[in-house]
């Protein structure tokens, strides 16, 4: 694969989620966001995609491991599942 799959949470089942709607680098990802972006992949690739893929995402956004984003983060990321899941 490329060069997202060396981004910190994202491997190659979400390396290739992440291509298959248009993203190909670390700098679309953060353009896109997170969010747009899990859910470009939830509607057009996986329906199943999960809240911690949404974490993974917002991990990689911000360059941590998702378990460490902070509280606000993931209050975010679960209020925004919650919707749209």
């Amino acid at each position: 694969m490329g060069s997202l799959s060396k981004v910190v949470n994202i491997g190659k089942v979400l390396e290739q989620n992440l291509h298959d709607i248009g993203i190909d680098t670390i700098e679309e990802l953060k353009q896109k966001g997170s969010q747009k972006a899990w859910l470009e992949i939830k509607k057009k690739v996986d329906p199943t995609a999960c809240i911690n893929q949404l974490y993974a995402l917002e991990g990689a956004v911000q360059g941590i491991r998702w378990h460490d984003l902070d509280e606000k983060s993931k209050i975010e990321c679960k209020d925004f599942f919650e919707i749209y899941k």
